[in-house]
C-alpha cells in the first residue's frame, strides 16, 4: 500500500534539484549588490518587430485595439498579445490584422525587416557577422 494519506497528490519534480556547492568545489562569485553582469545584446525576435510595426500603424491611425481587432475579426486580447510580442501568429492572422490597418502582408513584413536592419546597423546586435550576403539595392553584395 502507499504511505502517503489518500487525498494527497505525488509531486514529481520537472527539473532535477540544482547541486549546491560543496567544501571541493568553490561558490560561483556573484556581482556586486545592485549590479548585474553586462550581457550581450541579443538580436531581436521577428514576433517581437512584426509586433512593434503593428501597434507603430495602429497608433499612428489614432485606432483603438478593438476597432484594428474587429476589423481583422481576431480577438482583441490576441492582437494585444501579438503587438507585445507574446505570440508567434500565423501569416493568416497576420495578413488579417495589416488588411485591417490598410495595407498588405507584404508591407508588414517589409516594414518588420527594416526594422530588423535598422536595428542590425546601430549596432545594438553583436554577433558573429552576416552569415548571408546583404541586398545593397541592386544585387546581393559579398
Amino acid at each position: 500500500m502507499s504511505e502517503r494519506a489518500p487525498n494527497q497528490a505525488r509531486v514529481i519534480p520537472l527539473r532535477p534539484p540544482t547541486a549546491r556547492p560543496g567544501p571541493s568545489r568553490p561558490a560561483p562569485e556573484r556581482p556586486a549588490q545592485g549590479r548585474t553582469p553586462a550581457a550581450a545584446p541579443r538580436e531581436p525576435l521577428w514576433r517581437d518587430l512584426v509586433g512593434d510595426v503593428l501597434r507603430r500603424e495602429r497608433r499612428a491611425q489614432e485606432r483603438t485595439l478593438k476597432d484594428v481587432a474587429d476589423a481583422a475579426r481576431i480577438s482583441m486580447p490576441y492582437l494585444s498579445e501579438i503587438e507585445r510580442g507574446r505570440k508567434e501568429a500565423s501569416s493568416e492572422v497576420l495578413a488579417a490584422a495589416a488588411q485591417a490597418l490598410g495595407f498588405g502582408l507584404g508591407d508588414l513584413l517589409s516594414l518588420a525587416q527594416d526594422e530588423l536592419a535598422r536595428t542590425a546597423r546601430s549596432g545594438a546586435v553583436r554577433g558573429r557577422g552576416p552569415s548571408v550576403p546583404r541586398y545593397d539595392g541592386l544585387c546581393l553584395a559579398a
